[in-house]
Formats: C-alpha cells, sequence, structure tokens
C-alpha cells in the first residue's frame, strides 16, 4: 500500500514539475515562473489554448518564452506546459507539395477543417498524413541481423512523378542490429517498417521521424562546390554564377524584384528539390506563387511534370505573428537537409531575411537586451552565420554513399535600398555570391535589375572548369562582356563632360555593343514566352555573337587608316543586318532542340564574320 501511495506521489510530482505559471505578458514573449528544470530551447504549451512557444532565457525558476501565435487574451497564472522536448519537424513522405506555417503546420489542412480564414490559436494537427497509404520497398542491403546506423538509407517510397523515389532514412542517433523489416507493402507512417534492437533493448521506427530544427543534421565531410547552379537568368549564369551548395544574397530595395528572382529560380534551377520560404513578407507574394507554381510543368528525367511536385513552401507572412519568423527559417533549412540527406542537390529561398532579423529585434527588446546597431542584437551577426554554415555540399552519413547539397539563397530587404543596413552589410561578409539589385534600373522597367558593376561571385575560378568543358571559350566570352560594360561606365562620364562626338571610333563601337548587352543580353522578361528561361547553351551561344560582333568590328577600325579608315558609321551601314539581329537573338525559343539552337549560332557568327569580310575588302 505505501508502494502504491508512493508511485502516485511521484507521478503527481512529475505531473506538477510539468507545468508552470504565466508571470507577465509582453506582445509575444511570455515569462513563466515555476519552471525550474525546465531547458533551453524546450517546446512549451502556453495557456489554455495550448499557444506554442519556444523558452529562449532561463533565470532562477523564470523561463522567457517567444509565442509563435498570438498572445492576447493571455492572462497572469494561465499553465505552461512543458514538453520536455525541442521545437521538431517531422521528416518522412508527403512533405513535397505541401504549404506548411513556420511550425510545419499544414496550411491547407487546417483551412479545411476551420471556418476561419486565420490559422485559428493552438490548433494542433500532425505535419504529415497520418493515414496516407505508402507503397513501401525495402532497401536490398539492409536484411534482418544486419547491423544499420543514422543516415542509413533501409527502403524506398513513390511520393509523385518528378521525385519517384523518396528514400527513407534512419534517424541520426539510430543503430543497433535489425531484427524485423516490412516486406514490400503498403503502410500508413504510423505502421512499424524497422525494428533495431541495441543493448537488448527493442527499438520500432516507422517511415518519418523527428528532428530538431535548431541542431543541423550531422555529415561526413564538407565538400568543395564544382557544379554550377544554373538559374535561367543570362545575367546570373554568365555574369555571377553560383555552385550547387553555395550562398547567395539578392539584397534590394521594395520593387527592385527579389522575390521575381527567388521565384525563378524555384522554377527553372537545376537543383532537384526546392523549399521555398516566405518569411515576413506579404500575403498577396505567397498567394502568387500558389496560384503559378501549381500552373507550371518542368522537364526532368525526360519528364515534364508540374514544378509543385518537388516544391514545398514554408509560409510565414507579414500579418502572421512576428516571432514564428525565426521559427520558419530553422524549419526550411532542416527539411532542406533531410532531402540533401537522400542525395539530392536542394535550393532553400528565404525570402526575406531582413523580415528574420527584424523578429529577432523585436524579441531582443522585449528581452531589455543591448542593443546595437539601429537597435539590432549584438549576436545578428553570428545568427545569420549559423544559418547559412547549413549550407554546402556534402558527403551524406550513412550507406550506400552518396553526395547532396544545400543552396541558399537569401534576399534581403534593406529600408530604401540602403546597402550599408546592418543585415545586408553582415551577410555581404558571409556569403559567396552578391547579386545586387538597383532600384535605378528597376525604376527603368530593367529586370532583372542586377547591377553589373557592383554584384560579384566568389565561384568563378572554381567553376571554370566546368564551363571551360561545357564550352572552351566560356572564359574569354565572360571576361569581354565585363570588360565591355566596365569601359562604358567609364566612357559615360566622358559623354557627359565632353559629348559623344569626342570618342574614337572603337570607343564608340564599344558603347553601342554595351547598349547590346545592357538592352537585350541582361534584360530578360520573365512573364514572356520565348525569354521566361534562357538554358545555359542559349546564353553561351547568345555571348558567343555579340563578342564576334565586337572583335570583327575592333579589327576592322584598328587596321585601317587614312581615307580607308573605317568608322562605326560605315561598318552600321554596311553590318546593319546582322547589328539588328543581335538584338533578336533572344526571341529564339528555349525551348527548341539543342542542336537546333546552336547550329542557329554558330551560323550567325558565321554571317557576322563574312559581312566584316566583305566591308575591309572593300
Amino acid at each position: 500500500m505505501n508502494k502504491q501511495r508512493k508511485t502516485q506521489l511521484e507521478e503527481l510530482q512529475e505531473k506538477e514539475s510539468s507545468f508552470g505559471r504565466v508571470f507577465k505578458v509582453a506582445g509575444p514573449l511570455v515569462v513563466a515562473e515555476k519552471m525550474a528544470g525546465a531547458k533551453m530551447f524546450e517546446l512549451v504549451k502556453v495557456g489554455w489554448d495550448k499557444l506554442v512557444g519556444e523558452i529562449i532565457k532561463l533565470e532562477g525558476d523564470n523561463a522567457s518564452i517567444q509565442c509563435y501565435e498570438d498572445t492576447s487574451g493571455l492572462t497572469v497564472g494561465d499553465p505552461v506546459m512543458r514538453t520536455k522536448s525541442p521545437l521538431s519537424v517531422e521528416l518522412g513522405p508527403g512533405i513535397l507539395t505541401q504549404i506548411f506555417d513556420g511550425i510545419q503546420r499544414p496550411l491547407q489542412v487546417i483551412a479545411e477543417q476551420s471556418s476561419s480564414i486565420f490559422v485559428p490559436r493552438g490548433v494542433d494537427i500532425p505535419a504529415l498524413d497520418q493515414d496516407r497509404i505508402w507503397e513501401f520497398k525495402p532497401s536490398s542491403l539492409v536484411k534482418v541481423g544486419s547491423m544499420i546506423s543514422g543516415g542509413d538509407i533501409y527502403g524506398s517510397v513513390f511520393e509523385n512523378n518528378l521525385f519517384d523515389e523518396h528514400k527513407i532514412l534512419t534517424a541520426p542517433r539510430v543503430q543497433g542490429r535489425v531484427t524485423y523489416i516490412a516486406p514490400e507493402g503498403n503502410y500508413t507512417l504510423k505502421d512499424k517498417v524497422l525494428e533495431v534492437e541495441l543493448d537488448g533493448k527493442k527499438h520500432q521506427y516507422g517511415m518519418s521521424h523527428f528532428w530538431p530544427v535548431r541542431q543541423p543534421r550531422p555529415i561526413i565531410e564538407k565538400l568543395q562546390g564544382n557544379t554550377p547552379l544554373l538559374t535561367g537568368q543570362r545575367v546570373l549564369d554568365a555574369l555571377y554564377p553560383s555552385v550547387l551548395g553555395g550562398t547567395c544574397c539578392i539584397p534590394g530595395a521594395f520593387g527592385c524584384g527579389k522575390t521575381c528572382i527567388s521565384q525563378a529560380l524555384s522554377k527553372y534551377s537545376n537543383s532537384e528539390c526546392i523549399i521555398y520560404v516566405g518569411c515576413g513578407e506579404r500575403g498577396n507574394e505567397m498567394a502568387e506563387v500558389l496560384s503559378e507554381f501549381p500552373e507550371l510543368t518542368i522537364q526532368m528525367k525526360g519528364k515534364e511534370e508540374n514544378i509543385m511536385q518537388r516544391t514545398c513552401l514554408v509560409a510565414n507572412t507579414s500579418n502572421m505573428p512576428v516571432a514564428a519568423r525565426e521559427a520558419s527559417i530553422y524549419t526550411g533549412i532542416t527539411l532542406a537537409e533531410y532531402f540533401r540527406d537522400m542525395g539530392f542537390n536542394v535550393s532553400m529561398m528565404a525570402d526575406s531575411t531582413s523580415r528574420w532579423a527584424e523578429a529577432l529585434r523585436e524579441i531582443s527588446g522585449r528581452l531589455a537586451e543591448m542593443p546595437a546597431d539601429q537597435g539590432y542584437p549584438a549576436y545578428l551577426a553570428s545568427k545569420l552565420a549559423q544559418f547559412y554554415e547549413r549550407a554546402g555540399r556534402v558527403r551524406c552519413r550513412g550507406s550506400p554513399d552518396r553526395e547532396g547539397s544545400i543552396t541558399i539563397v537569401g534576399a534581403v530587404s534593406p529600408p530604401g535600398g540602403d546597402f550599408t543596413d546592418p543585415v545586408t552589410t553582415a551577410t555581404l561578409t558571409i556569403v559567396q555570391v552578391f547579386w545586387g539589385l538597383d532600384k535605378k534600373l528597376a525604376q527603368r522597367k530593367h529586370f532583372p535589375s542586377v547591377n553589373w558593376t557592383i554584384s560579384n561571385s566568389n565561384y568563378e575560378k572554381i567553376l571554370e572548369p566546368y564551363f571551360n568543358a561545357f564550352d572552351p571559350e566560356f572564359s574569354h566570352l565572360r571576361v569581354m562582356f565585363k570588360q565591355i560594360l566596365h569601359e562604358e561606365s567609364e566612357l559615360n562620364e566622358i559623354v557627359q563632360l565632353v559629348g559623344r562626338d569626342s570618342l574614337s571610333e572603337d570607343q564608340k563601337l564599344s558603347l553601342e555593343i554595351a547598349k547590346i548587352i545592357r538592352e537585350d543580353f541582361l534584360q530578360q522578361d520573365a512573364f514572356s514566352k520565348y525569354d521566361y528561361n534562357c538554358p545555359l547553351y542559349k546564353t553561351i551561344g547568345m555571348m558567343r555573337c555579340i563578342v564576334s560582333f565586337f572583335e570583327c568590328g575592333k579589327k576592322a577600325i584598328l587596321e585601317s587608316s587614312g581615307d580607308a579608315k573605317i568608322t562605326w558609321n560605315i561598318i552600321l551601314n554596311q553590318t546593319k543586318p546582322q547589328f539588328v539581329k543581335l538584338s533578336q537573338m533572344k526571341f529564339e525559343d528555349p525551348k527548341q532542340p539543342k542542336q537546333e539552337l546552336m547550329n542557329y549560332f554558330t551560323k550567325f557568327v558565321d554571317e557576322i564574320k563574312s559581312a566584316f569580310r566583305n566591308l575591309t575588302d572593300k
């Protein structure tokens, strides 16, 4: 009897220790008392509505909690329930085509179950459909009696037509001897498909597992990127390329096209999987993604399928609780790491990290921390670095051996386009590719509004072997383009001072070719049928034609003299059909066969050289 009473007393004490009380509420920050024994970053349920929150500061038996939902209606004394586990996401089949909020709640399921257009407070719905049936195929490498460890692939399921093999991984901390593996058949996520024995204890696993969002998933080693992230945007692929596994930053003022570039990369890049995080941006931008993406198709593995089949959206718009912006970034990168661990190349779009930093600033202010520049917390740069360092090309843990990569493309929204903003400057010290957007170019309707004088990429030398293997002239063509654009910026200053007539004939040629590069190569209409996407072979073909015209024209001018001096006006009169054709190359349909398009550019280069031979012969 005494033993039973003792057990009941222990259960009561444990139950009491699982609850604290609300002591103070300040916007998204809730301070709870009687929280002795709680851990940093532990997930808690606040109030009678069980609002989701996370402990971010411990002081005595008080815990400061950032609440990921609207705290209106909370009162002092309301219960705070400890879950004794960190904020985690569920990883398994069914993630793709979904749209989640910042803490991985499925918005479509919530919308079907709720009459409100907003997410109800305290709603608790599993991230993945627990009752959906999947056709599981066990791996031939995993059998009863074999040893298994974290990251091993022990089976696969058919996800969709585009992402046809969703590999089922063991959670990183799993290890032991296999005592049971399910035969091929239909199972739900709740069903046991694997049983592992370690130290005499048996553990059962389904097809999904949970992982804390703030903890990077373990890898064997990081590798140097060697394959470009082909975006379909000429200005990015030709002049400022990134690698699969790289870090990119797109800073720009309102209206410069950050979201359009992020969406274009999601639609047409050579990544195998896309995680798009709308972090604190306007709701209509996410609504546009949701309306456009289901109508788009992509050619992969010889199939043309809906683009949403390789995409997962994490939506945390500006009308949602501010603290959840931080969670949405970590949720997105953890989902990306899961697909990377399968051996895929993943791109994560974070639109925008400025809104995330603003959430950090608000929480930091509520905690009464010492502010740094413009009120942002002093640890802003380290938080950004922790996020971006989760990108990279890696050797994944587990067998069979495989490599995967995460490319992070972070949009930054500095107020008024001021690139000295703390978020922008901190980001630029971390990332390797800088695609700076220019407000003046955007006002002139020059899109993408990437400023070629300030943008840069640190991956050019790493990617030279790849591009030169694709086309031996590529490095030369890129150098010539940059030289022409740089020369134009210097010549424009002279023209403004003393006029165009003071320029030499070869300088006039440089100005005209720079204008072709600016208006017909660097500009790209994402909403047209012919220029929404530009494959690399079309990009290089256009570059070769423009550089051939420039080099032939310069040679003709420099080698002529006296009465036979060839001027820019003579070149224009004699080669006008070819010059006009330079500005029409972008109208070539990117969907036509690769060889046809390459033959078109080869013939055009021959046509340009023939026209200049005729000119010099005369």
